[in-house]
């Protein structure tokens, strides 16, 4: 399922998110500009097995890990979800506490893959843990919006079909958890591909911080 746009109306101009998705297009145009993009992902993407919890200089690594992206699809199907889902939540929280929450759920989101990965020498890089953080906010705001969204059907046709977020949101999370135990029975978790518990990570941050803050 593919989110093509939300029922639920804004009140104010989300100009922190857009501001997030222009600087994260910025960083991925110096990305393919640099003379070698793997080795510049190498040299700013977060490490794990680099991480030192004791070393302040380590933490910087966190944060230009969440405006990294591996290559188009990663970046655009990462920022349109933000589009979707961004703009309301920025209208809950408030401009300048949506995007202290953006950047808090992107580091706790890598912490939580760093638990299952700590020794990995594999860059950790996207803001997919950010936005699952701005997802679980989203189905505790917004549980009863509809989400538009393209579904595969048979014989290669799709459809454009209108879902509650709850199931939306709920069925992608279920995704993520499914996706990070098979991770961990394939051992596939030290070999990079997507980081499913900063997924999960992210979004039960989002989800539960809402609800402990502004219900």
């Amino acid at each position: 399922m593919f989110p093509i746009r939300d029922s639920t109306p804004r009140r104010s101009f989300p100009f922190v998110n857009y501001l997030i998705i222009i600087t994260t297009i910025f960083v991925f145009l110096l990305q393919i500009s640099a003379s070698n993009f793997e080795d510049f992902i190498f040299q700013y993407g977060f490490i794990p097995s680099r991480f030192n919890f004791l070393d302040l200089d380590s933490y910087k690594y966190i944060l230009f890990s969440i405006f990294l992206h591996g290559g188009f699809f990663h970046l655009i199907s990462n920022l349109w979800f933000l589009h979707i889902f961004g703009d309301n939540v920025e209208d809950r929280l408030g401009h300048f506490f949506y995007f202290v929450f953006y950047l808090l759920a992107g580091f706790l989101a890598v912490f939580f893959q760093l638990i299952f990965n700590f020794n990995s020498d594999i860059p950790m890089i996207g803001a997919s843990g950010a936005i699952s953080g701005v997802a679980g906010a989203y189905i505790v705001f917004f549980k009863r919006s509809n989400i538009e969204a393209i579904v595969p059907s048979f014989f290669g046709f799709f459809h454009l079909i209108k879902l509650p977020a709850w199931f939306f949101l709920g069925y992608w999370f279920f995704i993520q958890v499914f996706s990070g135990l098979g991770s961990l029975v394939t051992f596939d978790i030290q070999q990079g591909g997507v980081a499913w518990f900063a997924h999960i990570g992210g979004f039960l941050f989002g989800y539960y911080f809402v609800k402990k803050f502004y219900r």
